[in-house]
């Protein structure tokens, strides 16, 4: 069975962060210039936050904050959900679906080794598919 250590080495480790000082602005350009949906909130090395867009318009355009002032640090959600690399792709997906979260780092013995996203798990889980049903069709039309 697939593992997010199988995913991330197909999709690669590296994960966008904020530091804690950034505003809302900064962090909501960060994410529209590299096209992603969270970014992780980093205190050195600590996890301290994730910043999504559902944070975005929950806790900052619903509340009329300023985003060139409020620093992401008092909008981001805390504390975070975390799984290790051995967590299979299945069970990710089964832990994401019921805490309702889209975006989930990924830590090994208290490291940030990478970020799976629900649209990662769907990706997998489509190539996957396809892969099974070129295996059937050679077999099938093999037996001709």
């Amino acid at each position: 069975m697939a593992t997010l250590h199988d995913l991330l080495a197909v999709k690669g480790h590296e994960v966008i962060a904020v530091p804690p000082a950034s505003t809302v602005l900064q962090a909501a350009n960060l994410m529209n210039d590299r096209n992603i949906g969270g970014v992780v909130v980093m205190d050195d090395d600590r996890l301290a936050g994730i910043f999504t867009e559902r944070d975005v318009l929950r806790r900052v355009v619903a509340q009329g904050l300023d985003p060139a002032t409020t620093p992401v640090t008092a909008v981001m959600s805390t504390p975070v959900l975390t799984c290790p690399s051995s967590l299979s792709i299945d069970d990710c997906a089964t832990l994401m679906t019921s805490r309702n979260v889209r975006h989930l780092p990924v830590q090994d013995d208290g490291r940030l080794t990478g970020l799976v996203t629900i649209r990662d798990l769907l990706a997998h889980k489509v190539a996957e598919q396809q892969a099974t049903l070129e295996q059937m069709n050679h077999y099938l039309f093999d037996l001709r």
